[in-house]
């Protein structure tokens, strides 16, 4: 396929670009294989400049229909009635991070042509054909980024703590789990073998493996798909011995199954299921069911509606804010992580958190690690975070990215599981406003990549595609780009301080707030918010350079006693 097939129209002249709180622009639009391009008139500025994976919907509006008469033998579509003025057409553009853009071009056949075209090229769903694959900057090199989070260098991290854990290439062909990477952290007491038949008894052949060992008490977090049990109740031997030699004799485990009771009593019917107590009588199991798939991503479209309509009153607001359900998510998601980090740190409890196909359970795992560990709070952990728990761990962006909210096509495999996590930091951020290093303007970055984006990072569904699609090689990291000296300051929290205490977050509803950050970026001005960050972080450059002691001219509290509050 050529992409030239699909553009049918590359160029109009004296079209209108209009934003929300920004001023109409008119100029001459392009299309190219992988964006829309918009200077303005007379002086030739770039005014737009939007990546077409970008658009989740495309929606044409044709205005003069009542002057147009259709074209005789030889004619064109410019053919009018009496000198009438030609047929117009109006395209909204509603993109994958909630910005909505309008456009008023002259002439039908053109608007219908750019719509199609702009249509066309944002459904190409080959991922060796998407933008990544061509982006090539001057300042990056292919290879940078790429391998600045390995695997074995978090596993040298665990085994100068313990001897319990052993890194494993089990799956280096990927036959073992199709969605793990090649190695993966496993109990040093059980062989390959064991591991292998493990993971036969796991839907996706997702077995227990290591995600996170917490070194206060030496407890473990686990990630795993459910258990093949079915309605017979089935046992694995390799399995429970697996599980078994994580805990002491005497000790107990908890198993943190966050399927939805009907999705789970559906999943034993069909062959799945959870671990029966008679064969794994050392772990506790705790249901904490998490909406995922369809429901997270319907909530997601009324939260996104109601932000985007301004007719509504105050009251009216409201209740759709909560009909959305939208922040009861982001709630049972980091009361789901609070508990999995209270099992580790204050239960002296090992934990296993699994649901279903175990590729969606991320956002418990990371968050808890979050709350736990202050070096994943750092703007280097985080990245780490994401690359080891999201990323190599198989967390299917293809498939759970490849539409937003304002799609008007219904897939069955869409959930914003990512915005969902980037929501809860969100929060943590904002409750405990020292402890991380970062600040939202890397959380934004994140989203917007994950659903369109110039690199392959967020590229596939697991390490075996990416591997099959040559991604490292063809591909620059988001990695790379986001820790140039130039880029990387844009990202940091002026007001960051090292908090080395465990952060645990309010869940209760007056403490969990939407992030209008994201939700309302493209609505309401940022102007003033930007203006008094940049000042913050001037201020508190200053005062670093004088050695004055002093933050922000006025003397804070200790940010490790602020938490702990």
């Amino acid at each position: 396929m050529e992409f030239s097939e699909l553009i049918k129209t590359a160029t109009v002249e004296n079209v209108l670009l209009s934003r929300s709180g920004l001023p109409a622009v008119r100029g001459t639009l392009c299309i190219t294989s992988h964006h829309l391009l918009l200077s303005s008139c007379p002086r030739g500025d770039v005014e737009l400049w939007l990546l077409i994976r970008n658009v989740d919907a495309v929606e044409k509006r044709v205005q003069n229909l009542g002057w147009y008469q259709p074209p005789r033998t030889g004619g064109s579509l410019r053919d009018t009635r009496f000198g009438s003025p030609a047929p117009s057409g109006t395209i909204t553009l509603r993109c994958k991070d909630l910005k909505v853009l309008q456009l008023e071009i002259p002439g039908m056949e053109e608007c219908l042509n750019i719509a199609s075209s702009i249509e066309a090229l944002s459904s190409v769903d080959s991922v060796m054909m998407m933008y990544p694959f061509f982006n090539r900057p001057p300042s990056l090199r292919l290879e940078q980024g790429w391998h600045l989070f390995p695997l074995e260098r978090y596993f040298q991290r665990v085994a100068s703590q313990t001897s319990q854990w052993r890194l494993s290439t089990v799956n280096r062909d990927f036959s073992t789990c199709p969605s793990y990477p090649p190695a993966v952290i496993v109990p040093a007491a059980v062989g390959d073998d064991t591991v292998t038949k493990a993971a036969r008894f796991r839907q996706g052949g997702r077995f227990p493996v290591l995600s996170y060992f917490h070194p206060k008490n030496g407890t473990a977090l686990l990630r795993s798909s459910q258990p093949l049990t079915g309605p017979n109740r089935r046992r694995c031997r390799e399995d429970e011995k697996l599980l078994g030699t994580i805990l002491d004799e005497g000790e107990r485990g908890f198993i943190i199954d966050t399927a939805q009771p009907q999705a789970a009593k559906q999943a034993r019917m069909s062959g799945g299921g959870t671990e029966p107590k008679s064969s794994y009588p050392q772990w506790r199991r705790l249901h904490r069911a998490l909406d995922r798939g369809r429901p997270l991503q319907e909530s997601f479209i009324r939260l996104v509606e109601a932000c985007s309509d301004p007719s509504l009153s105050m009251d009216r607001w409201l209740s759709r804010l909560e009909s959305s359900r939208w922040l009861g998510h982001v709630k049972a998601a980091l009361s789901t992580a609070c508990l999995a980090a209270q099992c580790l740190d204050r239960e002296d409890s090992n934990v296993l958190v699994h649901g279903a196909e175990g590729t969606d359970t991320t956002p418990v795992t990371a968050l808890a690690q979050l709350i736990l560990d202050p070096s994943c709070r750092t703007l280097e952990g985080f990245q780490g975070l994401l690359e080891r728990e999201w990323i190599e761990a198989g967390h299917p962006f293809q498939l759970r990215c490849a539409r937003s909210a304002s799609s008007h096509a219904r897939g069955k495999q869409e959930a914003p599981l990512l915005l969902l996590f980037l929501d809860c930091v969100w929060q943590l951020s904002r409750q405990f406003p020292f402890s991380l290093e970062f600040g939202e303007q890397l959380l934004l970055t994140l989203f917007d990549n994950a659903y369109a984006s110039a690199y392959g990072t967020f590229l596939c569904n697991n390490e075996k595609e990416r591997s099959l699609c040559k991604v490292k090689e063809s591909t620059h990291s988001l990695w790379a780009w986001l820790n140039q000296p130039e880029e990387k300051q844009q990202f940091l929290n002026p007001l960051y301080s090292h908090n080395p205490l465990v952060i645990w977050p309010s869940v209760e509803p007056q403490s969990i707030q939407l992030w209008q950050g994201l939700f309302l970026r493209w609505i309401r001005p940022s102007q003033h918010l930007d203006e008094a960050w940049a000042e913050i972080q001037r201020l508190v450059e200053g005062n670093i350079k004088e050695s004055t002691g002093k933050r922000l001219s006025q003397p804070l509290p200790d940010p490790a006693c602020w938490d702990r509050e």
